[in-house]
């Protein structure tokens, strides 16, 4: 019986701006590689296509998945794009900040919720999480691994992503963590757009702390 295909998770750390509202402030953005020896998807091409397109290393990439439209998450995307031959996928409700980057190109693909995304090793389901974006998305996956999250800014280490921006809004933010992201297992690695990893579990334990602070 031949053994499972285990992906391997490969975070690329790239640094630029972030620009939205008039304010611009530099920030490091975590680039996610999901694949094997052959192909690899790209989660939010952030800031530097020349590391991220060496951290691919000659693999077919199938497809350039932002989990939302913040320029410092799309920025990379469209030359990455072009230097790898590669589809990007965005959620529709995110076209607006889309458009105040890349005015004369649209994304190539629709992201849906409840919609597959195959990789090596398992696939991908992709859930709308609005609440830092209009159309922000986290990525699940049950692999060999174990059960893994690609949560872009609606969950990281410490707490939900920023709300304090146009588009934003700090209780769609809690009902999307709270409904579509603590239903799934206690110990689903979570891979963060910014940060360090962590898990479910350990940020459900918080929630009431995140509600009484008010982010």
């Amino acid at each position: 019986m031949s053994s499972p295909v285990i992906p391997r998770v490969e975070r690329v750390l790239t640094r630029g701006d972030f620009s939205l509202d008039g304010q611009t402030v530099k920030v490091d953005n975590n680039v996610w590689l999901l694949g094997d020896d052959a192909e690899v998807l790209v989660i939010d091409a952030a800031h530097d296509p020349a590391v991220i397109v060496a951290a691919v290393d000659g693999r077919r990439v199938n497809g350039i998945v932002a989990t939302h439209g913040h320029n410092d998450h799309i920025n990379a995307a469209v030359e990455l794009a072009d230097l790898v031959d590669a589809p990007i996928a965005l959620h529709r409700a995110d076209h607006q900040l889309w458009e105040s980057v890349y005015p004369a190109r649209r994304p190539d693909r629709a992201l849906v919720d409840g919609a597959p995304i195959p990789v090596p090793g398992g696939t991908l389901h992709v859930l709308h999480t609005p609440g830092h974006s209009p159309g922000g998305v986290c990525l699940f996956g049950l692999f060999a691994t174990g059960p893994t999250l690609f949560s872009g800014d609606t969950l990281m280490r410490g707490g939900p992503g920023g709300t304090g921006w146009s588009y934003s809004d700090f209780p769609t933010i809690l009902t999307s963590i709270r409904e579509r992201l603590f239903t799934l297992p206690a110990d689903t690695i979570v891979h963060p757009g910014h940060g360090d990893d962590t898990w479910i579990g350990a940020e459900a334990r918080d929630y009431d702390a995140w509600v009484a602070r008010g982010h």
